[in-house]
């Protein structure tokens, strides 16, 4: 091989390893390869960017608006409700949950879908006594599996069309690639109701701490009057910075001051409310002027001023790698953390010295606004309200609806550009007032599409440089003499692997020009293999890291991290099997 190619295999490896042990978010290490590879001479610049022209990535971004318009009226919360409303066992649960939610993921981003679909099923799994764990992980693999009916199922599957694109292939027909992903789909949902009862353990999820004692967390005190402390400003009392525990309000007879700023001025006899955990409650029991509080009241609680969330901290976050207090967390966020989730089990340690990782739940506690400012933000891939009432219907679902299915029977159709019908489904509703300018921002991530358009960079460099077709000649020289079939078998295994470790969008095009290449080698059609590639992309059942529904489900269904093994092997080879069986059926090998 060239020193180009050699370069770039040594680039792309240590882009794959960062992506893996997520030393920073995903954008960062596929932008900074291309980049790498552009100031060393590998790539010139319109070869370095040319996903930014692509029109994968804007696809992409304008499907994030349209979904997240859905997601805003609330069009789907009806629904959630009627199916969860039912009687009936585990498994009849199941099938409940799992269909709509694999059909609506075929035509909608399915990261709105479970965000919903989380709160709502721990409310109905606590309601009814069932372990929540038993359906959280099943609704995260359904909803990839109806990722695979449609090209618009998810963004990987628009990439692949857009590198076929760019490789002078036509693009993925929009029900194309469910001539293998819907037969997969069917067998796959009825494995996971056959199968999930018994492979799916029971576990305690990061909200049962509250539902056990919710003492733990809140603390009171009395500003004992003639003390130290009455009249004293919060913060010249020390009351301001306080290791482990924060002050969320302050009682006065009938009148409850939340929050509390630091100037507020303490009277005697006021009851003091504390967050935090008991363990870390040292320095408040040391202030002189405080006493303690009878805890009976604390049945009662009060979460109408004060309110407790569960927010997943994903591979975007600005918080990954951070300690709450590097970060300043309730400063910056007006919430207070009162316990830390990791892999199902709960973290015993000073909750402001953790470094926090990808996946980690974080129990908190702020005013009833905290979900609708930071719930489209990258901060956090997930926060739901662990009390309140359900959402209500907006005014503006027909209008939702239509433009969301506006867009599906104009893609559909054939007619129209999937790129064009997205993107007047996202002018559209802005135009009808679903949403406002910045809510259709904020619901692109930015991060997603960097990944996209940079990784287009790094596919064009293992084509050039000869590096596609050297890895291709590997794969089919250790599978030799076995045939096409046994070489796809090998592609969709590469393709599942890759995908458990690093996002699926970037094993997709970082695999896309071998499998080509590997198809063209062994007289297969290169289209046969690229679609056979975006379904296996979609099989991201492995590990809690592989796909970021199954982040979203991790915490909220206290899983450890090999549990998603027990499911996610059989689903895993069911894919694979049924990809090496069906492709052959509509396209040549």
């Amino acid at each position: 091989m060239s020193w180009e190619a050699w370069f770039t295999l040594a680039v792309i490896a240590v882009a794959v390893v960062l992506l893996a042990r997520e030393v920073t978010v995903p954008a960062a290490v596929v932008f900074g390869a291309t980049v790498t590879l552009l100031v060393a001479g590998v790539l010139e610049p319109s070869e370095a960017f040319s996903g930014f022209s692509n029109p994968a990535p804007i696809t992409v971004a304008a499907l994030y608006v349209v979904a997240r318009a859905i997601e805003k009226v609330g069009v789907l919360e009806p629904v959630i409700s009627g199916v969860l409303g039912r009687s009936g066992g585990d498994r009849r649960a199941l099938v409940r949950l799992t269909v709509p939610t694999a059909a609506a993921s075929a035509v909608l981003n399915n990261t709105p879908i479970v965000a919903m679909l989380v709160p709502a099923v721990s409310r109905w799994a606590q309601r009814g006594r069932r372990s929540v764990s038993r359906f959280l992980m099943p609704v995260s693999f359904a909803a990839m599996l109806g990722g695979m009916v449609t090209v618009i199922g998810t963004s990987t599957n628009i990439i692949v069309s857009g590198l076929m694109e760019s490789a002078g292939l036509e693009p993925i027909g929009f029900f194309e690639i469910g001539k293998i992903g819907l037969p997969i789909a069917i067998a796959g949902l009825l494995l996971i109701v056959g199968l999930a009862p018994y492979l799916v353990p029971i576990r305690r999820p990061a909200r049962s701490d509250l539902d056990v004692d919710v003492r733990e967390f809140v603390v009171d005190m009395r500003v004992v009057p003639g003390g130290p402390l009455d009249g004293a400003a919060v913060e010249s009392g020390g009351l301001r910075h306080l290791a482990g525990v924060f002050l969320v309000q302050i009682e006065r007879g009938d009148q409850v001051i939340a929050p509390v700023g630091p100037d507020e001025r303490l009277t005697g006899g006021d009851r003091l409310r504390f967050v935090g955990k008991a363990s870390d409650v040292v320095d408040l029991q040391a202030i002189r002027g405080l006493s303690a509080e009878s805890d009976e009241h604390l049945a009662g609680f009060d979460m109408v001023r004060l309110t407790f969330f569960e927010a997943v901290i994903g591979a975007s976050s600005p918080l990954v790698g951070r300690t709450l207090k590097e970060i300043g967390f309730r400063s910056r966020y007006q919430a207070a953390v009162v316990a830390i989730h990791r892999a199902g089990v709960r973290v015993e340690a000073k909750l402001g010295e953790v470094r926090l990782r990808v996946g980690d739940t974080l129990l908190l506690v702020s005013a009833p606004g905290f979900r609708s400012r930071w719930a489209d933000r990258s901060d956090f891939l997930l926060v739901s309200r662990l009390s309140g009432a359900t959402p209500v219907l907006s005014k503006k679902a027909p209008i939702a609806v239509l433009i969301g299915v506006g867009v599906v029977a104009a893609a559909g159709s054939g007619f129209v550009d999937i790129l064009d019908a997205s993107l007047v489904g996202a002018i559209a509703t802005v135009v009808f007032g679903v949403l406002t300018p910045s809510e259709a921002a904020n619901a692109v991530d930015l991060n997603v599409l960097v990944v996209i358009a940079s990784a287009f960079g790094l596919g064009v460099a293992m084509e050039s440089t000869g590096l596609a077709t050297r890895l291709a000649d590997g794969l089919i020289d250790t599978l030799h003499g076995t045939g096409p079939s046994l070489v796809l078998l090998g592609v969709v295994v590469c393709t599942v692997l890759m995908t458990s470790v690093i996002t699926n969008n970037a094993a997709s095009v970082l695999l896309f020009p071998i499998a080509v290449s590997a198809a063209q080698q062994v007289g297969a059609d290169p289209r046969a293999f690229a679609i056979a590639m975006a379904v296996a992309a979609s099989a991201s059942f492995l590990t809690p890291i592989a796909y970021q529904t199954n982040t979203m489900v991790w915490g909220p269904g206290g899983y450890r991290f090999g549990d998603y093994l027990r499911l996610g092997i059989p689903l895993s080879v069911l894919t694979a099997a049924g990809i090496v069986v069906l492709t052959p059926m509509f396209w040549t090998m």
